[in-house]
């Protein structure tokens, strides 16, 4: 196969393949990336809204510009909310540090993607949109990988198109994991500037507003993601649809309310049985590898955390170190979120009962009051050794 040794053909525009593609053009590697939708394609919805700060971090080592414009086009809120059945346990408020020390970064998916391809562009990476993938052929040599305007070869190839990834199937690989049964109701709001939201992070269990469901609501630059816990007996499509009735209860007086996108999730925990093809010249990151329930903002960070071991995997030609890592990562992210999930739904009565003691003892225990902050977000240390991710 004719190739050229340093260049990697990256599948899917999205956060993490834009990443991919920025870390390796920082290596010096040649990049193309093939995105099968249109550039300009609406992208409806806020979706994945949190950069972590080892996100942050490694982005803008590989583009300062693009470092503070992440930071910039962002929200680092300065409050955080807990409440039981309506009785506040846990409020915490700081002072935001600097925009070169953000801990992290509040913004929409498809305001983080334009950031991204103007730093991809700047860094040489070729973009080609409208460019499906319609299989992938590894050897020992290098890859194929076909498009409606031809076969592309390239040493390496990096799977980054998602959950219905054609990158996975091709080389096949499969999920394996549990499918969730709780379903999650998920809405953006625009903030209204005559009634500003608060830019606060708030966790409501059994919140009195909304009949004793979970509600988490955390602001972004623009606007405000509420996210309720549907009830195995409700239909999210109406509950979705019934929105105007019960969002002005859960927002400041006098807010105009104004619903700009609405989903509805009943997450899976599944993880590829490997991120690699036999020859080691097919990679799989992000979603094409993994798909977690997001507590904790494990999705977007593992990916980029993916997308930085490939970026590793590739220039030193470890690409079995990289299946191992990212693989061991993404079975410690699943069992994380899948510890949050598990305390969100409270599936028996220990866990409910942990949940109601903890809350009574919250106005005299500091750690009590944390640890309900805490637990609907999962662990921590979820990842490798030096990444929570």
């Amino acid at each position: 196969m004719d190739t050229v040794p340093t260049s990697v053909i990256v599948v899917g525009a999205g956060p993490v393949g834009l990443a991919t593609a920025l870390l390796l053009r920082a290596r010096g590697l040649a990049v193309t990336v093939l995105e099968a939708a249109a550039e300009h394609a609406p992208r409806p919805g806020s979706r994945a809204i949190f950069l972590h700060r080892q996100s942050l971090a490694t982005l803008a080592a590989a583009d300062p510009v693009l470092g503070a414009g992440l930071v910039g086009s962002g929200l680092v809120w300065g409050a955080r909310h807990t409440s039981y059945a309506g009785r506040e346990v846990h409020h915490r408020t700081y002072t935001p540090p600097p925009a070169d020390r953000a801990p992290f970064s509040s913004l929409p998916q498809p305001v983080m993607e334009e950031l991204l391809r103007d730093a991809c562009r700047r860094a040489g990476a070729e973009l080609r949109w409208q460019t499906p993938v319609a299989g992938v052929t590894a050897s020992s040599g290098g890859v194929r990988v076909g498009t409606p305007d031809g076969v592309l070869r390239a040493a390496y190839a990096v799977g980054c198109d998602g959950a219905r990834s054609a990158v996975r199937r091709a080389i096949g690989v499969r999920l394996h994991g549990p499918r969730s049964p709780h379903a999650f109701l998920v809405l953006d709001l625009a903030d209204d500037p005559g009634h500003p939201l608060p830019q606060e992070r708030a966790f409501h269990y059994l919140d009195p507003r909304m009949a004793g469901r979970n509600v988490l609501t955390v602001p972004f630059r623009g606007g405000l993601r509420v996210d309720v816990q549907c009830r195995p007996d409700d239909d999210p499509d109406a509950l979705g649809g019934a929105a105007a009735d019960w969002l002005p209860g859960l927002l400041p007086d006098g807010h105009a309310c104004s619903v700009t996108w609405s989903s509805h999730y009943r997450f899976q925990q599944v993880v590829a049985d490997r991120l690699t093809d036999a020859y080691g010249r097919v990679l799989l990151a992000g979603e094409a590898g993994h798909l977690f329930a997001p507590f904790g903002a494990r999705g977007l960070n593992s990916g980029i955390a993916d997308a930085a071991a490939a970026t590793d995997a590739l220039a030193t030609g470890d690409v079995s170190g990289y299946a191992r890592a990212r693989h061991r990562a993404a079975l410690l992210n699943r069992r994380a979120a899948g510890r949050a999930l598990a305390h969100l739904t409270a599936p028996t009565p220990w866990h409910r009962a942990a949940q109601r003691l903890a809350a009574a003892a919250a106005p005299r225990s500091d750690r009590a009051g944390r640890w309900l902050d805490a637990a609907p977000y999962g662990p921590r240390d979820a990842g490798i050794p030096g990444s929570r991710y």
